[in-house]
């Protein structure tokens, strides 16, 4: 009798075993595209289809704004170097509030300006202690908001006048605004006080 209850508990055992590893293996087979469909990626477990759809549709905005227009090289100046002003530097990031820009397409464009206000230096003035202090120091960067080119401009010439460095980045027009479209100042990194003297006036963003 206790013989017969061991070979019971025996043959359970076993088949649960062997129902758990056949389930294992054809849920491994169907993340393989074994039987037909498209493989099941870590990223897709879990995901509903408009979750899908969204991540595609940010991943394909992301490197849109990736060949986004830098600006043009030929706006090139000389830079003022600063010698005897010994203060914390910075960059400010003077953005158009009337484009509608989202906030991802506003982080985009500003780090289009940061990067040409940077090679601008590494173009121009590689060894600058201007560039070096700013680099050692944190990089300072500050975003404000405008609400026109047209100030945008105005502010780039009032830059350009006390030898800083001053890029605008025209939008390539591939995602969300009409092409060739002033989207963001770059200013700097130069001292406080001097940057102050452009845009000292402006609200942040």
């Amino acid at each position: 009798m206790q013989s017969d209850k061991h070979s019971t508990a025996r043959v359970a055992l076993a088949s649960a075993l062997v129902a758990g590893m056949t389930g294992y293996f054809l849920g491994q087979a169907k993340s393989l595209g074994l039987f037909g469909g498209s493989p099941i990626s870590n990223g897709d477990r879990g995901q509903t289809p408009s979750e899908k759809e969204g991540s595609s549709s940010e991943e394909e905005e992301e490197e849109e704004e990736e060949e986004e227009d830098m600006d043009d090289q030929d706006h090139d100046h000389d830079l003022a170097d600063f010698a005897d002003n010994n203060e914390e530097c910075k960059l400010v990031l003077v953005v158009r509030t009337d484009l509608g820009m989202t906030k991802g397409k506003i982080a985009a464009q500003c780090g289009h300006a940061t990067l040409a206000c940077y090679k601008s230096f590494l173009r121009n003035s590689p060894q600058s202690p201007i560039l070096k202090r700013w680099e050692r120091m944190g990089q300072m960067k500050v975003a404000l908001q405008v609400k026109s080119e047209e100030e945008l401009e105005t502010l780039q010439a009032q830059a350009i006048s006390l030898g800083l460095c001053a890029h605008v980045i025209h939008d390539a027009g591939r995602t969300q605004i009409a092409s060739g479209s002033a989207t963001v100042l770059g200013i700097g990194p130069a001292p406080k006080s001097k940057v102050d003297q452009v845009t000292g006036h402006l609200k942040l963003l």
